[in-house]
């Protein structure tokens, strides 16, 4: 099932959203300000949001220009405001596609349905493996001899990364970098993932200390020597 973060200040629009969206066979999640939805979306995987533009404290665009740091998941902006100024704004600050309201609820299923097939077809990639550990790569998620391991979005995006380049040597700050966290954001922070990354797939039983490493006064490596 597709997921879809449904960002709007209003409960009478994300109840509508969520209406007119969730008989299709999509999971929608409801957030109301901007900070609540970059917040989910540096934890979890979504397949779309759908974004307003016109909401307090952090607007839409703010909101698009922090998700965009550490995430390129299609973006649908949603506005009342209907000034070519404002689509070529909203397209330039890297949005997938823009609606007005009132919609029309066919084109807005429409416009979902596009955006999601054509990043289906761009995501169809091979899936990274390694000793029962997979990664599948289009869903985000993560198994070990075909059961699911529970990892966030930034435990997922280190797994990732070091089963790509399997040997090499990343510093904590490397890793910050990588996983999209601020610049003033502590390396402590890297340590704590870490740290879950190995507790869930030990208990999974996958023999995780045998390969994730850790580089004393420099960072980790994830040894398949």
């Amino acid at each position: 099932m597709k997921i879809i973060l449904l960002v709007d200040d209003e409960q009478r629009m994300l109840d509508l959203l969520s209406l007119y969206i969730s008989p299709y066979g999509y999971k929608c999640i409801k957030k109301s300000t901007g900070k609540e939805a970059i917040d989910f979306l540096e934890e979890n995987h979504v397949d779309l949001v759908l974004l307003d533009i016109m909401m307090p404290k952090m607007d839409g665009w703010a909101t698009l220009q922090e998700i965009r740091y550490f995430s390129n998941v299609p973006v649908i902006m949603l506005t009342a405001r209907t000034e070519i100024e404002d689509v070529v704004k909203g397209l330039k600050s890297g949005a997938d596609d823009y609606i007005t309201k009132p919609f029309n609820e066919k084109e807005l299923l429409a416009r979902i349905e596009a955006i999601i097939r054509r990043v289906g077809d761009k995501d169809s990639v091979d899936d990274l493996s390694f000793e029962g550990l997979t990664l599948h790569l289009h869903s985000y998620t993560a198994t070990y001899q075909k059961k699911i391991i529970p990892l966030t979005r930034k435990e997922y995006e280190l797994l990732k990364l070091f089963l790509s380049y399997p040997n090499n040597v990343f510093s904590r700050e490397h890793l910050l970098n990588s996983l999209g966290f601020r610049l003033d954001t502590e390396n402590r922070t890297i340590d704590s993932h870490i740290r879950n990354v190995r507790d869930k797939l030990r208990q999974e039983g996958f023999n995780i200390d045998k390969y994730l490493k850790t580089v004393w006064g420099i960072g980790y490596r994830w040894d398949q020597s």
